[in-house]
């Protein structure tokens, strides 16, 4: 879409959006399992793929802000707003599909990656469905090298929006739980089968953090 067919409001509603996030991350109780391991790996320099599900990606865009994180947004209209958001809380952007190699988006990714940037998509987004990993995150993993680094949030109380991901806005002075599970490394090449295989090991692993940090908030 070209740039000049954007409403004449979305920098300001990017603008806003992006205080308000603030304001209500500011009032969360944050807390995070499983870092110590993920931390001493960033500070020695690895790189990785941050994978978690549409409907929980909010608190990752208050906890993770000014990191220059990657992230892979599509191209439609709601994408061009959650692009201009999250660049105005310090990340970087990767837009497109992420179907399988040859997309646009998947193209941003891998030039961000020779940045040595970290990466972070949605494997179930834009559309759905919901919860279920795309091919792209197991080809851009084996193009990149990066490990997939499965992510889940939860929240004590959450409104969730009438989309087709039951979208999670934590509520003011949640409980916000942040989990990063083992990250999994992907060959450099892959057969068409062996792809699937990944595809379903990172789907249940992104589950599996989801449970985890469920029970933790006690929404389980």
């Amino acid at each position: 879409m070209n740039p000049r067919s954007y409403p004449w409001w979305m920098p300001l509603a990017s603008a806003a959006s992006a205080g308000l996030l603030l304001v209500l991350g500011f009032t969360w109780r944050i807390r995070r399992l499983h870092m110590r391991e993920l931390d001493a790996r960033l500070r020695q320099g690895e790189r990785c793929i941050f994978a978690f599900w549409h409907a929980r990606l909010l608190p990752l865009v208050f906890t993770h802000r000014h990191r220059a994180i990657a992230v892979l947004i599509s191209r439609h209209r709601d994408g061009e707003l959650i692009a201009r958001i999250i660049q105005r809380l310090g990340f970087r952007t990767g837009r497109g599909s992420s179907t399988r190699g040859g997309e646009e988006g998947i193209r941003d990714m891998l030039r961000h990656a020779d940045e040595q940037r970290l990466l972070a998509l949605t494997p179930d987004g834009p559309r759905g469905p919901a919860e279920e990993v795309k091919p792209g995150l197991v080809y851009l993993a084996s193009r990149t090298g990066f490990p997939v680094v499965p992510v889940a949030t939860a929240s004590s109380r959450v409104w969730r929006l009438r989309s087709w991901d039951r979208f999670r806005v934590p509520q003011p002075f949640a409980l916000v739980v942040v989990a990063y599970g083992t990250p999994i490394t992907v060959p450099p090449t892959l057969a068409d089968a062996e792809l699937e295989t990944w595809r379903r090991r990172i789907e249940q692993a992104i589950r599996d953090i989801t449970s985890e940090v469920d029970r933790v908030a006690g929404t389980a």
